[in-house]
């Protein structure tokens, strides 16, 4: 059977909406349906204009809850229940959730993917020292009866496959199928200008905003920051010295990243990073944190700093700065590199992926379409 509409969650706050509307684009070039749940903060209409666009995704806005943002386990009680009745509704044939609570104690026939973009967990493996505070054991719970109840478990890169597995030990094997973007044909053409870009939520303490605002008043270029500075669960940070931009439209943040000489990013955490592989592929020479995630994905074609220090990366910033040739030949080895996170390519993975959660769903694989080239 080959699936011909997949339920897909999502959110309108961080990068999981960017990785979810590429992946249903490639999905519908696929022949594949998208149906996206978008859970949490209602999207912008920028946003539901971009989900209208696709020509094969219908954008279902649910009153409900994401974990990160939710008091306790009680609010999540309606998400499993609601998505496995808009699966249902919608004649979906396989789930593809994008936050492993969403599974925990779902009840449907239908195979069950889960992904683990970030969690509470892992986060605070790496942001602080210690056990877990007591009052976010329901959260770890839930991510575990969610990871236990999936068919099959994906993480975007390994070394965020392998903090899963650290942190819940004892659930199934951790999938890698590292995100993808369709490069934007005018930022790979665009002139670089001196500057440094960098973009994020940085009300996000693990986006390292106060790194960069250090790092910006010791360089000679000026600092450019996407991003919010203030989430809806009520964090909030200022910058002083880079140049705060705030939300941007999506086309706009393009540009102004295919314009940008270097492209920043100081995370301390960071199962992926997508905005990464967006400047990468706007040929933007690449100072990265010296974090597990980036020297897998990234090394070889990136400069890397400590990101405890702000003067090593503005030294490094600096030292780019002051030689062109350099710039341009990391530039060019961040687009090179991008090039193995390509749509066919997450594809391939992804249906592999699908075959194996049908088999374990129902003791039947998935006849899936081959990856579009």
């Amino acid at each position: 059977m080959i699936p011909n509409r997949v339920l897909m969650t999502t959110d309108a706050v961080g990068g999981v909406w960017r990785y979810s509307l590429d992946l249903a684009r490639s999905l519908n070039a696929a022949g594949i349906e998208v149906v996206l749940a978008c859970l949490g903060p209602a999207p912008s209409e920028d946003k539901r204009r971009e989900a209208d666009a696709l020509t094969s995704t219908r954008l279902v806005t649910l009153d409900l809850p994401l974990d990160w943002m939710a008091e306790g386990p009680e609010a999540l009680a309606d998400v499993p229940r609601r998505l496995a009745a808009l699966a249902e509704e919608t004649g979906a044939d396989l789930l593809h959730l994008n936050l492993p609570s969403q599974a925990a104690g779902i009840e449907t026939a239908r195979p069950v993917v889960v992904v683990s973009h970030s969690c509470v967990v892992t986060w605070w493996a790496a942001m602080r020292e210690g056990p877990l505070p007591a009052d976010w054991d329901w959260q770890f719970a839930l991510n575990r009866a969610g990871f236990e109840r999936a068919d099959a478990i994906v993480a975007p890169a390994k070394a965020h496959a392998e903090a899963v597995r650290a942190a819940y030990a004892g659930i199934r094997p951790v999938r890698t199928v590292p995100n993808a973007i369709t490069p934007p044909l005018e930022a790979q053409k665009a002139p670089k200008r001196p500057v440094v870009f960098a973009a994020a939520r940085w009300w996000d303490e693990s986006k390292n905003a106060r790194l960069l605002d250090a790092m910006a008043a010791e360089v000679s270029w000026s600092v450019k920051a996407a991003g919010a500075t203030r989430g809806d669960n009520g964090q909030s940070v200022s910058f002083t010295h880079a140049e705060a931009l705030g939300n941007l439209p999506f086309a706009e943040t393009q540009r102004l990243m295919g314009e940008a000489g270097i492209f920043v990013s100081p995370s301390l955490y960071e199962p992926f990073g997508l905005a990464v592989l967006e400047a990468a592929t706007a040929g933007a020479a690449l100072v990265l944190a010296d974090i597990a995630t980036y020297r897998e994905l990234w090394g070889g074609a990136a400069r890397f700093a400590d990101p405890n220090d702000p003067a090593a990366f503005a030294r490094a910033v600096e030292t780019l700065s002051a030689d062109s040739g350099a710039r341009a030949l990391l530039g060019a080895q961040a687009r090179e590199r991008a090039r193995r996170f390509t749509p066919a390519c997450q594809l391939e993975a992804l249906f592999a992926v699908y075959r194996a959660a049908a088999a374990g769903s129902t003791g039947l694989p998935l006849g899936l379409p081959q990856a579009a080239e």
